[in-house]
């Protein structure tokens, strides 16, 4: 299939292009576990990836990484030696780790005098960078929305 023909693509690309990396975001998306899968093309994608995984593996100038926030979802064959066979945890960030996800992420707003990034740092326990990204977005929104609403009201 398409899936199949790509992810051969990406593989011959980068083995041309030696010495390189291969990076797959969201891997449990493309390779979850083909004993739980009902899809015939997670299936073969999962086939595919193991044999080009394989291939790569003699050449040593092709890194593949994969990146899941759900590693146990994946297929066991993926997580043997030889394929992905050295897992980092990325823990949640502690509370200095999201003060500094804040700053990067307001740095660029202005905020009003009263706004406390070091108490949403100390309330966001469990959030990630992303989870963050949307809180400022979301914020920022917010008060564009009720400034809009000022706007409107005046112009009656």
């Amino acid at each position: 299939g398409e899936a199949e023909a790509n992810l051969r693509k990406a593989f011959e690309e980068c083995e041309k292009n030696a010495p390189a990396i291969i990076f797959i975001d969201e891997i449990d998306s493309i390779a979850p576990n083909r004993e739980k899968s009902q899809g015939e093309v997670e299936k073969r994608v999962v086939s595919q990836m193991l044999t080009l995984m394989d291939g790569v593996k003699g050449r040593g100038q092709v890194v593949v990484i994969g990146a899941t926030n759900r590693p146990n979802t994946l297929d066991p064959a993926l997580r043997r030696c030889g394929r992905f066979d050295r897992e980092i945890d990325i823990g949640v960030p502690d509370e200095v780790g999201r003060m500094e996800i804040l700053r990067i992420h307001t740095k660029n707003m202005k905020l009003a005098e009263d706004v406390d990034l070091s108490g949403v740092a100390k309330t966001t326990h469990g959030f990630v960078g992303a989870d963050l990204s949307s809180l400022c977005t979301e914020a920022a929104l917010q008060c564009i929305r009720e400034k809009m609403d000022v706007i409107d009201i005046e112009d009656d």
